[in-house]
């Protein structure tokens, strides 16, 4: 049983990883020289200018204040606000426009809890944001374990992230197993 579990999370970090390579819009918050590293140069970045950048080479520079997440590209408890409002409200998966979208959530969770650190943004905003994710999460679960009794029409699956993909398939070939073994009822099998 191990396995299946080191498997599963393994496939859940890789889908991690390749959101991680995703660009995301930045905003310079002062002027930085830049510099080099493995033969790429980064910057210079001059303040009040955008950025489109990988997350993983934005993140450092987020945490150092040279660079901020751009409006375009933000996530925040306000987001996750209306994101949960919205699953709640709607019997159907929503279909969100970036296939990557829990991990953005995941993800962006370090940009509020430094803000908060650095009491640019208050405990609350934290705690919502928590809130707000685990209601996204639950929300959206359980619509796919619902559906997982069955087979995916291509309109649904295209509401699916692809962390959400993977989980569907876990839960759909299980539930088939399980299900099948239940019904067989011959003990006579050739």
């Amino acid at each position: 049983m191990k396995k299946i579990e080191y498997e599963f999370v393994d496939s859940l970090q890789r889908i991690n990883l390749i959101f991680r390579n995703e660009d995301i819009y930045t905003e310079c918050t002062k002027n930085h020289a830049g510099f080099t590293i493995l033969g790429e140069k980064l910057g210079p970045f001059e303040k009040g200018k955008k950025y489109k950048l990988k997350f993983f080479l934005a993140v450092p520079f987020i945490k150092n204040n040279i660079l901020k997440v751009a409006s375009e590209s933000k996530c925040d408890n306000v987001d996750l606000q209306r994101f949960a409002i919205e699953e709640r409200d709607d019997q159907k998966l929503i279909q969100r426009e970036n296939e990557f979208f829990l991990n953005k959530i995941k993800e962006f969770h370090l940009f509020l809890e430094k803000d908060v650190i650095e009491n640019k943004k208050p405990q609350k905003f934290l705690d919502d944001y928590k809130s707000y994710h685990t209601s996204v999460i639950d929300s959206r679960m359980l619509k796919i374990m619902r559906m997982a009794k069955s087979d995916l029409s291509v309109d649904v699956e295209k509401r699916l992230a692809v962390s959400e993909h993977f989980l569907y398939n876990s839960i759909h070939k299980n539930v088939n197993i399980w299900r099948e073994f239940f019904l067989n009822l011959s003990r006579f099998k050739d």
